[in-house]
């Protein structure tokens, strides 16, 4: 098999989304990656509106949070509704629609690592690797300790035959946290495409222990699956 037939096998979208499904906007993740929210821009206007000068001083204090809290309940509560309602969209692939209601989240909450993070997922299942790739160094902008974000955009650089770009951001999630089994998947299969046949292999067993120690059946056997195509692959330097 030559270097381009390798690159199909290895990194057509369905081997990623399929079989390792690295990029699944409804993966099991926190609700909240980082306290990044923007505060409310109407604080004055809804005290002021509640008549506090009215009011002692403590009472003032403790009216006040309480309108605050408010506010960061109902945010928080719009926050929720539009990641549910595109993981909904996601599921039924009406991608266009998934993105749709990411925009308005991120209009909302500019600094939302998370929004930035899941829109890039959508763009790159929409075949926009290049604008992924924007809204995955937006998403570690604002959380600099995105390994999530690293693995995906690394992913998309891949998928761009970009391989020492997708090495560095499978590297940089590794160092965050160095059982991510996923980026050691990741890096196998670039390291592969590289012909670095040994460090592949390496790589991917790797990922497979871990996956074995959190026993997660579903990731075994498809990081198995991908063992057994990368070992009975010729050597991917060999033209």
């Amino acid at each position: 098999m030559n270097l381009k037939s390798l690159t199909y096998s290895v990194f057509a979208k369905p081997l990623i989304y399929i079989i390792l499904g690295f990029l699944s906007i409804i993966d099991t993740l926190p609700l909240v990656l980082a306290d990044t929210t923007d505060p409310p821009k109407n604080i004055d206007s809804v005290i002021t509106d509640h008549s506090l000068s009215a009011l002692p001083q403590s009472n003032r204090e403790l009216h006040s949070n309480f309108i605050l809290a408010q506010i960061g309940d109902r945010d928080e509560q719009e926050r929720s509704r539009l990641i549910q309602e595109a993981n909904v969209f996601y599921g039924q692939g009406n991608f266009a629609s998934a993105e749709e209601n990411l925009r308005k989240l991120i209009k909302k909450f500019p600094k939302d690592a998370f929004a930035h993070y899941q829109l890039g997922n959508v763009l790159y299942q929409q075949e926009k690797a290049e604008e992924a790739i924007g809204e995955y160094k937006q998403a570690i902008r604002f959380n600099s300790s995105y390994a999530l974000a690293h693995n995906a955009m690394g992913i998309a650089l891949a998928s761009q035959t970009r391989w020492e770009e997708a090495i560095a951001e499978f590297q940089k999630a590794l160092k965050i946290n160095p059982e991510y089994a996923d980026a050691l998947a990741s890096l196998g299969q670039v390291l592969w495409q590289k012909g670095n046949r040994d460090e592949a292999l390496t790589s991917v067993n790797k990922a497979l222990n871990i996956f074995k120690a959190q026993n997660r059946p579903d990731k075994v056997y498809q990081v198995q699956q991908l063992l057994q195509k990368m070992k009975t692959t010729q050597d991917p330097s060999v033209s």
